[in-house]
């Protein structure tokens, strides 16, 4: 509950506990075991700050959290609690929420090309070893170089087969690009096709200053992810989280701290992130946590255990909820007094056993104050939501997402010219040229293409890759208009074809711009 300026999220026995605004982007860890109130926490959290005007993302991982969108009503229990704190009439709201599915089933479809992705996530993703990933690395490598655009997965086994028929030329400059490899990658690629990756990669790709919106009357939007399904491929739900951090960190210039994040990012079921993920891939994760603060942009932790997060990351969390946790082994007993010794110990009681005795919706809490010091840890009665608590009905979430500001932005795919359409064109042509082969006509082919070979450096340079990409949308702008003219079909558009080829140039020249810059960067914070 956002009151007098105060982000009100529990009560201990000296009263109201309030989240700092300043520290709010110091990120911050909820934790317990299943059934202590985690989903509860998550939810009171994400509607204090939507109700102060800061924008969330959250994943959705039984449906519970789409009630946020509705207004809430009281309970013998919310009665209860309000006689507690001494709340008279509490202000029952729902917060703005946008819906989201990467499988564009409960929600407006997530994408992003393969490009963008990167070999590095993309390996993660496919649970490539090292010498799989080096060639998964040589492959975009080739496709950068010549001007290829990686944009879904039929792009991608383009390229797998045209490295696999160019190896040994490759190998010579890149370094070995073995059929074992590419037959692993080819599989694996193949799997993900199967658990529904087809339909995160593609365009018309996610923008991610989508998520960073609020509403005229100033309440942050709520980017919710419908992540049931998605849960059931953890590695693909783990990868495109990070890849939303990634992508944050990237487009978002430095503001250091101020009064209230500029959005804060809830990452339930943390634990995926970490599970078997090489030590490399958490030290580029821990960078990222540390230096995405700097970009008004808070990270919370949603996991079980505190032990599910490297110490290392764990380091970075300074604000925390820890609700109940059970210790019947050793292992477990070991467990909560790992969680204990994280908090700052309160003489009133000992940690280690107030973990073990807290009820639902009880935790421990401890925030970071004005100066950045964790507060003495409190055993406290996390404040209830003034939204729904459960789910909505499918009608309910329909109408949320028909009436959305980006209903249609995202919801048709588009397949334009990529790295499948030139290969197989190239390939379709050699095919041709073998057939009416001549020595006369080899001869002229050797310096077509060596003349060709000159004119398309210009392909592979930033500016080239931009031209490139305006000539191909106005050609295709003309094409339809021509189309048009001859078969008498009328344009919705009032434009005359000088203005759509004019909006054709500058909106493809600034994506593939953008496109270039963040790969250029993402790539550089990966290394």
């Amino acid at each position: 509950m956002f009151t007098d300026n105060k982000l009100y999220v529990a009560h201990g026995s000296n009263g109201p506990i309030c989240l700092c605004g300043k520290m709010a982007n110091r990120h911050g860890l909820i934790a317990g075991a299943t059934g202590t109130g985690k989903t509860v926490t998550l939810q009171v959290l994400a509607e204090t700050f939507s109700q102060a005007g800061v924008p969330c993302f959250m994943a959705d991982m039984k449906g519970d959290l789409s009630g946020i969108s509705q207004t809430g009503q009281t309970s013998s229990f919310i009665e209860k609690r309000c006689a507690e704190f001494g709340i008279e009439n509490p202000p029952f709201q729902g917060s703005p929420v946008c819906f989201y599915d990467v499988f564009g089933e409960k929600g407006h479809p997530m994408r992003t090309t393969i490009s963008n992705m990167g070999p590095d996530l993309l390996s993660r993703l496919m649970e490539l070893n090292e010498v799989q990933t080096g060639v998964m690395t040589i492959l975009f490598k080739v496709a950068d170089e010549r001007g290829l655009l990686l944009l879904d997965l039929k792009d991608l086994r383009s390229m797998l087969t045209y490295i696999s028929d160019h190896a040994s030329e490759l190998t010579k400059q890149y370094g070995n690009v073995s059929s074992a490899s590419v037959g692993a990658i080819q599989r694996a690629l193949l799997r993900l096709e199967d658990q529904g990756a087809d339909k995160f990669f593609g365009e018309p790709a996610f923008d991610i200053m989508d998520l960073l919106q609020c509403r005229p009357d100033g309440k942050g939007i709520m980017s919710v992810l419908a992540a049931d399904k998605l849960m059931l491929n953890p590695k693909l739900y783990s990868t495109f989280l990070l890849w939303l951090l990634s992508d944050l960190y990237v487009r978002l210039p430095e503001v250091g701290d101020q009064e209230l994040p500029r959005l804060v990012f809830f990452f339930d079921e943390a634990h995926t992130l970490f599970t078997d993920t090489p030590k490399s891939l958490v030290d580029k994760i821990e960078q990222v946590v540390r230096l995405i603060r700097s970009k008004g942009v808070g990270v919370y932790f949603v996991t079980q255990n505190p032990t599910d997060i490297p110490d290392s990351v764990l380091a970075q969390l300074g604000n925390r909820v820890q609700h109940a946790l059970r210790a019947f082994t050793p292992k477990e007993q070991k467990n909560v007094k790992a969680a204990a010794e994280t908090f700052r110990a309160n003489p009133d009681f000992k940690t280690e056993e107030a973990i073990m005795e807290l009820g639902t919706g009880e935790a421990l809490v401890s925030f970071l104050d004005e100066k950045g010091t964790p507060t003495i840890v409190e055993r406290a009665k996390i404040l209830f939501p003034l939204s729904q608590i459960g789910a909505i009905t499918d009608q309910q979430r329909d109408q949320i997402i028909k009436t959305s500001r980006i209903f249609g932005k995202y919801d048709t795919m588009i397949d334009r010219e990529s790295a499948f359409e030139v290969l197989l064109a190239e390939s379709e042509e050699a095919s041709s040229q073998e057939k009416v082969s001549t020595p006369q006509a080899e001869q002229k082919e050797s310096k077509t293409s060596s003349s060709g070979e000159k004119k398309g450096e210009w392909k592979k340079s930033f500016f080239g890759k931009i031209l490139s990409a305006v000539i191909t949308s106005v050609t295709a702008a003309l094409g339809t208009y021509v189309a048009n003219t001859v078969t008498g079909s009328k344009s919705r558009s009032k434009d005359s074809i000088g203005k759509k080829i004019t909006k054709t140039t500058v909106s493809t020249a600034t994506r593939t711009a953008t496109r270039e810059l963040t790969r250029s960067i993402l790539g550089n914070l990966t290394k």
